[in-house]
């Protein structure tokens, strides 16, 4: 028996002891931390795909055939919706990731990810619009041109405030061509850095490069915790990922799913590739989006990574070690409840919101409060 085999049971007797050890607490993998609810906020979209929480207290989510849209998430009321009319929707791409400015409230800047036709092909780009008005103006392309395919576009997008200025940071999928993400002179399989007006850094580790980080197949999750930007990464058919993201690392793929073993080793070292802090071992659940957990309401989620699936239909807590490097434990929860969930995010005050994404205009955004 390889290496990597064995890696791999011991891995899913792992997550078997865990989720075993946290049954009451998650109903065997199915229900609610201990005390919680949930409540449907909002139903009948189409395949929402990104969902987060603004400083005006609302809530703002774009879905896939090109709509973005903000509500209030007391009620559910929509108060704006616009489409984006270069919009693609192909498979699994068309309008995806989306973020603001730190300063969203004095400059409405909105950014957005968006799969479109154009003369070389299938396409991704990154675009700034400006919120005022109720309506969004003022479109800016900040990057594009970038391969795209029906499948592996990545896309999620996080706007941070950093010492020397805001920077942009997404990631791109490897658009159906493993061999892409080794190539950095490619922008596919990457996490991309920009400045907040799509310039180039200049502490980028490749002058005049947007590529932050390489080697990845199909990135769908980012967020940044005390000073370090995790990441989570669909597998093959073994092996999704969460990863800490660090400036100018190879993060193996196509050549390392997972963490290094037998034949990997190899190139693992001569390539100083960088393990993942969580991988799903020998099968795949389709990790998507992640965000940071903090808050008193909810004390059982302190200081885990929350992260939803797709093909496993639930919501994976990471617990993180005190000073995040690594998962000391793993719990699942609604597994098979609402369906394939996309992304998530969490207000100020401790709820947790949640999208789906099952397509048939039956999907939902779910509120999980005390």
């Amino acid at each position: 028996m390889g290496n990597k085999r064995i890696f791999q049971i011991i891995i899913i007797l792992g997550i078997s002891f865990i989720t075993g050890c946290n049954k009451k607490k998650s109903n065997g993998g199915g229900g609610t931390a201990t005390g919680e609810s949930t409540r449907i906020i909002k139903q009948n979209l189409q395949h929402v795909w990104e969902i987060l929480w603004s400083p005006d207290d609302h809530i703002w989510f774009t879905e896939r055939d090109g709509k973005v849209s903000k509500m209030n998430p007391s009620t559910g009321a929509i108060v704006f919706s616009a489409a984006i009319n270069e919009v693609v929707s192909s498979g699994e791409g068309g309008l995806l990731g989306m973020a603001l400015h730190p300063d969203f409230l004095s400059n409405g800047f909105l950014y957005v990810i968006f799969n479109y036709n154009s003369p070389n092909g299938y396409r991704e780009k990154l675009v700034r619009y400006t919120f005022g008005n109720n309506s969004i103006t003022n479109p800016i392309t900040l990057i594009e041109n970038i391969p795209a395919s029906s499948i592996h576009n990545g896309s999620r997008i996080r706007v941070i405030n950093e010492s020397t200025g805001v920077k942009i940071y997404f990631t791109t999928g490897d658009a159906s061509n493993s061999s892409l993400a080794q190539d950095v002179n490619s922008r596919n399989g990457k996490v991309l850095r920009l400045n907040a007006d799509g310039t180039i850094p200049t502490d980028n580790p490749i002058a005049g490069n947007p590529v932050w980080s390489y080697g990845h197949r199909n990135p769908q999750g980012l967020v940044f915790v005390n000073n370090k930007l995790y990441e989570s990464e669909h597998g093959p058919n073994i092996e999704d990922e969460v990863n800490i993201i660090e400036k100018g690392r190879n993060y193996g793929w196509p050549n390392v799913n997972g963490p290094c073993d037998g034949s990997e080793t190899s190139f693992c070292t001569t390539n100083n590739i960088k393990e993942p802090i969580w991988s799903s071992g020998g099968n795949t659940i389709a990790v998507c989006g992640i965000d940071y957990y903090n808050n008193d309401k909810i004390p059982d989620w302190k200081n885990s990574i929350l992260m939803t699936t797709l093909k496993d239909a639930s919501l994976r807590q990471l617990k993180l070690s005190s000073d995040g490097n690594s998962v000391v434990s793993s719990s699942i929860f609604f597994k098979g409840t609402y369906g394939r969930l996309r992304d998530i995010c969490i207000s100020p005050s401790g709820n947790v919101y949640l999208c789906t994404s099952n397509g048939g205009n039956d999907d939902k955004i779910i509120e999980v409060s005390k």
